[in-house]
């Protein structure tokens, strides 16, 4: 469907203009007054409005405040001239996508501003698409992304739901494996039934083997009532087990037997009971590696990888972090009662530069601390990438010197990861948890990188 832009200014120059560069790639309407774009606006969606900010019989502010109020998503950008940039800069403030100064003297950076704001109107429609699929779909997690990356990974999901088979899901921490897993839960034909998921990779092993087989009364020290376990609490639903990689050998054959019998029995019992649940597992490492190197049992990896599923990093899924950044904004403008945003093109430039090595964790907590520590309006890339924590690649480019280009590809990357890390610590005085945090990265792993480097820490208390 083409997008569709209202241009609306009494110059005929400006009109042609933008209709010429335009057309192109979009549907223009043009308007010479208020009331014609009025009529305009009442009888069409449009992806984008461009506005004089000086018109015969409207002021091209109040225009825009008055479109907004009936469209609050609407992206809206100002036509001023020099003298009047002041006025323009305070509607930036109240909401106003951006502002374009005439006489346009570079065509290719106006279209480039056009484009970011087209793409921040995809990004409000989209979301709000999956609102009102959500609210027909009740209970189907929202997963944000229309990238060729994520296309091919949901539609793996909606193939493999409603098949009764087990499904590994592989990707990086932060990936948003587990709202995979919960859309196959969704999607499945045990939808209305429970959905379990435990961390195999934070708990010992004598209480990940209480959680998963339950327990009768007095089979340890403090099993004072007969306990269910999660094998138990999952019949006729799913089971997500995630770092499934980080589960334990002698939990790997348990766990082997149960999905060959489908069957258990509960610690301190002798009476079997059978398992009638779905299997979903997660690892953040490739698993076969895992097998090969002889950490993990070949015979359950080809139980568990029936079906498996590779979730793209958030740097390979090219137009998503745009729209994940708006739902972000949107969320934590409820959670903390604010009125942040739109994002400025620089932000959105920034957040597109940026490798998120954290992927869509690391996005999130972005966000939220951008929100957080922002009292209202644009949120410009300073907001976002405050001095010390987590800079975008172009900005750090701009203020330091770059890698030599003599160094192989796994040295660039090992400065570079060193470099990230002493920002971070610098950043949050040595605490690894809130370093940890701010990077999406998570603590376990944040710390060996640390250790491995030989980084000065302080305590966490």
């Amino acid at each position: 469907m083409s997008q569709k832009i209202l241009v609306v200014d009494d110059d005929r120059h400006t009109r042609i203009l933008l209709d010429r560069l335009l057309a192109r790639t979009a549907t223009v309407s043009l308007a010479t007054d208020g009331a014609e774009a009025r009529r305009l606006f009442a009888a069409d969606d449009f992806n984008l409005v461009l506005m004089d900010q000086r018109l015969p019989d409207a002021n091209g502010i109040d225009l825009l405040r008055e479109f907004r109020a009936h469209r609050p998503h609407l992206v809206g950008m100002l036509m001023t001239g020099f003298a009047e940039v002041r006025d323009a800069v305070a509607a930036v403030r109240e909401g106003l996508f951006d502002y374009l100064t005439k006489p346009f003297d570079d065509l290719e950076a106006l279209e480039a501003v056009i484009g970011k704001a087209l793409e921040l109107d995809r990004a409000y429609r989209e979301i709000d698409g999956l609102r009102a699929r959500l609210a027909v779909e009740s209970g189907m997690p929202a997963v944000i992304g229309q990238s060729a990356a994520m296309e091919r990974v949901l539609g793996q999901i909606r193939q493999v739901a409603g098949l009764d088979t087990t499904v590994l899901l592989e990707g990086e921490s932060g990936t948003g494996k587990d709202l995979a897993a919960k859309m196959i839960h969704a999607l499945s034909t045990r939808a209305d039934k429970p959905f379990l998921e435990v961390n195999c990779g934070g708990l010992p092993e004598s209480l990940l083997e209480s959680l998963l087989f339950g327990y009768e009364k007095g089979a340890f020290t403090g099993a004072s009532q007969a306990t269910a376990g999660y094998f138990e609490k999952a019949h006729e639903g799913n089971l997500f087990l995630d770092e499934i990689a980080d589960m334990s050998p002698k939990l790997q054959a348990s766990l082997l037997r149960v999905l060959q019998d489908h069957s258990f029995v509960r610690i301190g019992s002798t009476q079997p009971r059978q398992a009638d649940f779905r299997l979903i597992c997660a690892t953040n490492r490739p698993l076969l590696d895992e097998v090969r190197a002889g950490r993990f049992r070949e015979d359950l990896y080809y139980r568990i990888a029936v079906v498996s599923i590779a979730l793209p990093p958030l740097r390979s899924r090219e137009g998503d972090i745009v729209a994940l950044a708006t739902h972000f904004l949107d969320v934590y403008n409820a959670k903390f009662g604010k009125a942040c945003g739109p994002f400025t093109p620089a932000a959105m430039r920034a957040m597109e530069s940026c490798r998120w090595e954290g992927n869509v964790r690391q996005l999130q907590h972005c966000i939220e601390r951008a929100v957080a520590l922002h009292a209202g309006g644009p949120v410009d890339s300073s907001h976002l990438f405050p001095s010390g924590v987590s800079k975008p690649m172009e900005a750090q480019q701009a203020g330091s010197q770059a890698p030599e280009a003599s160094l192989g590809y796994q040295e660039a990357r090992a400065e570079f990861e060193r470099d990230y890390l002493l920002r971070l610590l610098d950043a949050t005085g040595g605490n690894v948890s809130e370093a940890a945090r701010l990077s999406g990265i998570p603590r376990q792993n944040f710390y060996v990188k640390v250790k491995r480097w030989g980084l000065s820490l302080k305590s966490d208390n």
